[in-house]
């Protein structure tokens, strides 16, 4: 005899294995429903706890009860998941208005998860909780058998109060997940109400009455209002908090945090970019939290001179000082279903919701009071005819039906008259019934009236409403302020701006000596190496290097070695053509003017920030015509300056720096006259280039002598560019160097 067995396709099962199982994680764990606001596990542990009595007046127990109870009779999951949701319910920090009221640790701000282990912990319902559960047993809500089918649960808890939107929810699900912030009572409620009023209030008019999500935090909610709006409308979108922070005696204190964000991790952020020196202005973190003052975070700056709001605006950009939040109104309906709601939408449905319990538990209670009246009109009955009564019952084999064909009676009334006691016999108790009666025929009444009237209904709905948020509401936590976008400090403006002087070694090796007065020729220097050239500068500024090919190179000069060794090679920093060596280095603001030339005779003036580039390889700057070399760049610290141009043989040419155009690249203008033929041959030749501030010296060396023109002497020299020059006295026209002495042309040009 074989056994029967059903067969399906593999595909077939696994398709349906996972869909069962998706709409399980959606409907039974990840998603919370629009009536209560609660996903299962949350429904659980509220409805376990008002079975056990916890409620915000009885005395503290076990949370391991509680959880023992929800694992065991509701929830069949792990216990430790369930304490965790718990905690998350009793926290003030992380739900707005806290279901749970624990007693010992569970957690801090600092550390949301830090809470003890159950076994030590104790809760009890909080005052809030109320509104969930004071319906429930007044037949205002479905109940279904739980996981092992010996208990009945409900499937919805009777909330007074959108809770879904009073303290948010999140969760992920198979395809899907929400993200639903938290808000103010006062503000929801009173949008409610002004929907039961005017069902056709627009949204620009419910975003008057909430202005945006309200967190359990004083941080500040900085999304701009066309985004809350936006979010509202599509029930999509991202919050961005922004951390508060006042200033006392210098010092910048941090008085809160964005939601969820623990103050151990900012001290880590900040800790991280003060080692890498990228917050050169603040010197200390402490961390002065405490029981009166949750979150007090100091930041100690360097000076007063130091602009805290700038800072600030940096740690925004860069830290969890600031934070987004998505929005994913993705909610349970009345129909069961998940979907992404807008925020009218969401009253609109609670209201039908909160509409139909109310009615539910009107109906209810009207039905039990028309069923007492019953049982008193059969009370009624018997008093009137007492004696008869009472001799039916002693003598009849069957009393029940007897009383109830004799005095027309329902069976109902019958059991209701053969449980009274004797002593409820008594006149007295006859006129008590007719008091009740009174009573509840005058309630029937106003049941049934209200049950008839939508208007009735409504205002019963909004007086309890106004009746909750005289018990419950509070002001906003959240200032929602309109503040500029964070921006992150640029690498130069968290480097000081000290001066430096650049060196530059024959053999291409570069170092930074600290301020200006750097005898550099002095330094120690590699075996068959010496100085070369140097440029004054300061810390965040870049120093521009040329080769011997015209291309411009750059480096910051907070990134060169220190002059206590002897440098670095600038081919380890860049990535210079093979053979190249380099001509020189100028360093200043973006906006100084350099002297570019080639000892062809030939040059411009360039801006400082347009030689600049980040890439390795360079730029080409200075076009060097065939048989020429790169004459070592010169800065110009005015435009009143002039440019002294000397050639090999002792023709010297003085003209204004003006004459020289200003370029960004190419070979430039003729300088000073040098004859082709000459040049092609190395007869004659561009030796030195020389920039003559206004006050500024300069002195001619040949050996041990030197030679110091006079202002009137050098006047002789003046002339236009491009021209022949005149002969340097006898001795000068082969001379070995120039020195140029200027005061202050650095700091000048920087201020």
């Amino acid at each position: 005899m074989s056994e029967k067995t059903e067969q399906q396709p593999l595909s077939q099962f696994t398709e349906k294995a996972y869909l069962d199982y998706s709409m399980y994680v959606i409907l039974d764990r990840a998603l919370p429903h629009i009536g209560d606001g609660l996903k299962p596990v949350q429904r659980r542990i509220i409805y376990a706890m008002s079975e056990l009595g916890l409620s915000s007046s009885a005395k503290f127990k076990k949370s391991a009860r509680t959880v023992g109870d929800v694992i065991g009779k509701f929830h069949p999951h792990g216990d430790t998941a369930a304490y965790e949701a718990m905690v998350l319910l009793s926290q003030s920090f992380t739900t707005r208005y806290p279901l749970i009221e624990g007693q010992g640790n569970w957690g801090s701000v600092d550390d949301p998860k830090s809470f003890a282990a159950m076994r030590y912990t104790e809760c009890r319902l909080s005052a809030y909780a109320k509104n969930l559960l004071q319906e429930l047993g007044q037949g205002t809500v479905d109940w279904g058998s739980n996981f092992d089918g010996t208990l009945l649960e409900p499937l919805l808890l009777p909330a007074r109060l959108p809770n879904l939107l009073l303290n948010g929810a999140s969760g992920i699900a198979v395809g899907m997940a929400t993200d639903i912030p938290s808000h103010n009572l006062k503000e929801v409620v009173t949008a409610c109400i002004k929907l039961l009023d005017e069902p056709k209030t627009t949204l620009e008019d419910l975003y008057k009455i909430i202005p945006g999500p309200d967190y359990p935090t004083e941080a500040e909610i900085i999304t701009p209002v066309e985004d809350l709006k936006n979010i509202y409308q599509t029930g999509k979108g991202s919050i961005r908090m922004r951390a508060t922070y006042t200033v006392e005696d210098g010092e910048i204190i941090i008085l809160a945090l964005p939601h969820q964000t623990p103050s151990s991790k900012i001290l880590e952020q900040v800790a991280a970019q003060m080692d890498a020196k990228k917050l050169p202005m603040i010197v200390d973190l402490r961390d002065e939290s405490d029981e009166e003052n949750p979150t007090r975070l100091v930041l100690v700056p360097k000076s007063n001179r130091i602009d805290k709001d700038a800072v600030m605006n940096h740690l925004f950009a860069t830290t969890d000082l600031q934070k987004n939040y998505r929005v994913n109104m993705n909610i349970i309906g009345l129909n069961g279903k998940p979907q992404v709601r807008d925020i009218k939408s969401v009253l609109k449905e609670w209201l039908n919701f909160r509409t139909e319990t109310v009615k539910r538990r009107l109906q209810y209670r009207l039905d039990w009071v028309l069923d007492r009246l019953h049982i008193l009109e059969g009370l009624m009955a018997i008093y009137l005819n007492i004696d008869e009564v009472i001799h039916i019952i002693r003598n009849e084999d069957e009393p029940k039906k007897v009383l109830q064909k004799k005095f027309k009676l329902s069976i109902i009334q019958v059991e209701a008259i053969l449980e009274i006691r004797l002593r409820q016999l008594a006149k007295l108790e006859e006129i008590k019934i007719q008091e009740e009666q009174g009573k509840l025929d005058s309630e029937r009444k106003d049941l049934e009236t209200t049950l008839s009237s939508k208007a009735r209904l409504k205002t019963l709905i909004k007086n309890e409403l106004k009746a909750d948020i005289d018990i419950y509401g509070d002001d906003r936590k959240s200032p929602i302020v309109s503040r500029d976008d964070a921006s992150a400090f640029d690498e130069t403006e968290l480097i000081s701006s000290d001066p430096v002087t650049v060196i530059l070694s024959k053999r291409g090796w570069v170092r930074a000596a600290k301020g200006h007065d750097v005898e550099a020729e002095k330094l120690n220097y590699r075996e068959g190496d010496e100085f070369f050239a140097s440029a004054k500068g300061r810390n965040n500024q870049n120093a521009v290097f040329l080769d011997s090919k015209g291309k411009a190179y750059t480096l910051p000069c907070h990134s060169l070695p220190s002059a206590r060794g002897q440098g670095e090679p600038l081919t380890g920093k860049l990535n210079a053509e093979s053979g190249e060596t380099f001509a020189g280095v100028v360093s200043g603001s973006l906006d100084s003017k350099v002297v570019l030339a080639t000892n062809a005779g030939y040059g411009f003036v360039a801006r400082l920030g347009d030689l600049q580039t980040k890439n390795k390889s360079g730029k080409a700057a200075l076009r060097v015509p065939e048989g020429a070399k790169v004459l070592p760049p010169q800065l110009i610290a005015s435009v009143d300056a002039k440019i002294a141009a000397i050639t090999n043989i002792g023709k010297l040419l003085v003209f204004p720096i003006s004459e020289l155009p200003e370029l960004s690249r190419g070979k430039g203008n003729k300088i000073i006259g040098i004859p082709k033929a000459k040049f092609e041959s190395g007869e004659e030749f561009l030796k030195f280039i020389a920039v003559i501030e206004e006050g500024s010296s300069i002195k001619l060396i040949n050996g041990k002598t030197h030679y110091s023109p006079k202002t009137k002497d050098l006047e002789n020299f003046l002339s236009s560019r491009g021209k022949r020059g005149l002969s340097l006295p006898p001795g000068y026209r082969n001379l070995d160097e120039i020195e140029v002495t200027s005061k202050n042309v650095i700091e000048d040009s920087e201020e």
